[in-house]
């Protein structure tokens, strides 16, 4: 209980005094963490034990709102004994005045200044006076028994962490592949894609493509960009100029994105390009900045990772209903996925095996999963903790049965940023949670956002205009909207801040898989071995995320469909009669190692993973059946006879 003697002293102070009801449960739950928030800055008080200070207020009047009283300019203090003229609010407003002293000043000014705006606020107010037991109960439900201030310190320390680690894995990942990809003696090089830009946009050809490979596109220097982007990454892991590491890393991935053409045209790219951006306006512009002195992360920009989340998983589940597949929609799409999938692993083997109630079970939890679950990414702590574990489980199980690079590691990156510190530092060792939990100073707490409003604000918007358009679009294909709305949308896919997202809307229900063949007389044929996509029947899956075999995933989606791969595999085939190093690097094995074969071609088979019986009668994973050529058999018009 507050003494006299210290309610005397706050009389004689300039501070606002927040008057509560001490009995009201739901009341002291809510002035405890406004306590924590405004530190100093506001003196809390009961009515039962201050009320003499403020004899013109009547008794009842404090039992039915809370009242906060706030010193003049220049006043001596905040008691009426005094005869100061204080300003004394109550109920809504009291609210939104003690939250314009602890965190931000727009909501009081809507009350203020928005028409309907108070009536609304006080309506609120008296329903909530009206049912303290049953809010009491929903408050304890969502946010738990005790009171305390979200803090998002921690958080944004694993997650950019995290994203540094994924971003060097990128980087990484490419530069093993770039000279074979894009290179100059490669299958798409990158020197012919920026000719033809500048030949079809000229002066214009920096907002067509916005990628520093205009500069210079020989393999030196995209190589060079690669190598910048791992050291970037490793700035960003070091917390040192984490936002200004994160801003040259969106940079360069966008660069070799931009001259990566087919081979970086997945998801997962556009993922890590639209959370890299944002994460630039959510790390600290410091040189080093501390864990427990540095300014808190913007509330927006915690919002706005919080919308991709929604919008990268309620995606994936309505683009697979939108598409009409049978196979989703009877729940069957998962006795085939674990084997049509791009690159299986060894545990979509084992799990092809289970019976098919357990695969429909499955497919009914992940539509779950994916098409409720991320509305409670909105909600307060507790449904949000439950929906960063149960997002977590599904891209553990996903990690757990097939290679999708690092889309699955950015989706859990995203998810812990729904986790506040006192959940994340549960998770560590208590020594060094200690270590790591923030002491955030009112200071630090009321600093403002770094990078400025004025670049914010546009970009916020853009954002959500863009992205409630790719919801949209899951509903109505041609959306009425303004022409405004679309030329938008068209110039966001140049720069890549905002995109769409959902996977395998349309179910492969076989395998058909390109099995590349040489021989030097046209009837003697022997394979070449890819690294990581099925060939040998005998060879177990592996595992290979997160690290992206690009020219193996680009196999996959040729196998589908001819129209998609005509532009890279014919000067694919053209590489192999050529025996260029750079392209047979990507493969596991060459079956001319001494010379390039006379002929080359491409055979079409159907593939399926076999049983138990057979893998321990004939140590094979797979059967196939042929169903014919893909490519027909070619040869060089200058190669000797």
């Amino acid at each position: 209980m507050t003494s006299k003697t210290n309610l005397t002293e706050t009389a004689e102070s300039q501070r606002p005094v927040m008057i509560y009801d001490e009995e009201c449960g739901f009341c002291r739950y809510w002035i405890e963490i406004f306590q924590q928030r405004a530190g100093e800055a506001v003196w809390f008080t009961s009515h039962q034990e201050s009320s003499y200070l403020y004899p013109s207020i009547p008794p009842e009047a404090f039992g039915r709102a809370v009242h906060l009283i706030e010193p003049p300019d220049g006043a001596a203090g905040v008691s009426e004994a005094d005869g100061g003229a204080s300003r004394v609010s109550r109920g809504a407003e009291a609210v939104l005045r003690l939250y314009a002293h602890t965190e931000r000043r727009w909501p009081l000014w809507c009350y203020l200044n928005l028409p309907g705006a108070r009536g609304v606020c006080e309506g609120g107010y008296r329903f909530s006076a009206g049912h303290r037991s049953f809010l009491m109960s929903m408050t304890r439900l969502m946010w738990g028994r005790t009171p305390r201030v979200a803090t998002w310190h921690v958080s944004r320390w694993v997650f950019l962490r995290l994203l540094a680690v994924i971003y060097f894995i990128a980087f990484l990942s490419l530069l093993t592949q770039l000279s074979g990809l894009i290179g100059h003696n490669g299958l798409l090089p990158a020197e012919n894609f920026i000719e033809a830009v500048r030949h079809a946009h000229g002066a214009m050809a920096w907002w067509h493509a916005p990628t520093l490979g205009l500069i210079d596109a020989s393999d030196r220097f995209l190589k060079g960009l690669c190598v910048a982007g791992l050291v970037a990454s490793l700035l960003v892991f070091a917390r040192l100029l984490p936002g200004p590491s994160l801003l040259a890393l969106w940079v360069l991935y966008q660069s070799v994105f931009q001259v990566g053409q087919t081979f970086l045209g997945f998801q997962w790219d556009l993922l890590l390009l639209e959370m890299g951006l944002l994460a630039v306006f959510l790390a600290p512009w410091r040189l080093m900045p501390r864990l427990k002195s540095e300014p808190p992360p913007s509330a927006p920009v915690l919002w706005l990772h919080r919308w991709l989340l929604f919008r990268l998983m309620f995606s994936s589940g309505m683009v697979k209903l939108a598409s009409r597949d049978d196979a989703w929609w009877d729940l069957s799409a998962l006795t085939v996925h674990y084997f049509t999938q791009p690159l299986p692993t060894w545990t979509a083997w084992l799990l092809h095996q289970l019976p098919r109630w357990f695969h429909v079970a499955s497919c009914g939890a992940m539509f779950v999963i994916e098409l409720a679950v991320p509305f409670l990414v909105f909600l307060p702590r507790r449904p949000r903790h439950v929906a960063a574990v149960l997002l977590i489980l599904l891209q553990v199980l996903i990690l757990l049965s097939g290679n999708y690079t690092f889309f699955n590691w950015l989706t859990i990156a995203l998810c812990l940023l729904l986790l506040e510190d006192a959940a994340l530092l549960r998770l560590l060792p208590r020594r060094m949670g200690r270590k790591m939990s923030p002491r955030v100073s009112q200071r630090a707490r009321r600093r403002p956002f770094l990078l400025g409003r004025i670049v914010f604000a546009p970009f916020m918007v853009l954002v959500l205009l863009v992205g409630c358009f790719h919801l949209v679009r899951l509903f109505d294909r041609q959306p009425p909207l303004p022409d405004w709305v679309f030329r938008v949308v068209q110039w966001t896919r140049t720069m890549n801040p905002v995109n769409h997202y959902g996977l395998f809307a349309d179910m492969t229900v076989t395998r058909p898989e390109i099995i590349v063949e040489g021989s030097n007389n046209g009837r003697t044929w022997r394979a070449y071995e890819f690294k990581w996509k099925p060939g040998r029947l005998d060879r177990r899956p592996r595992f290979v995320a997160p690290h992206q075999p690009r020219l193996d995933w680009q196999m996959w989606f040729a196998a589908l469909s001819k129209r998609r791969a005509r532009h890279w595999f014919t000067p694919f085939m053209q590489r192999l009669l050529e025996g260029s190093p750079e392209v047979l690097a990507l493969l596991a094995h060459n079956p001319f190692p001494d010379r390039p074969p006379r002929f080359v071609r491409a055979v079409l088979y159907d593939y399926k993973f076999t049983d138990w019986a057979a893998l321990r009668r004939e140590g094979r994973w797979w059967r196939r059946e042929r169903r014919g050529l893909y490519f027909p058999a070619i040869r060089l018009k200058n190669q000797d006879e």
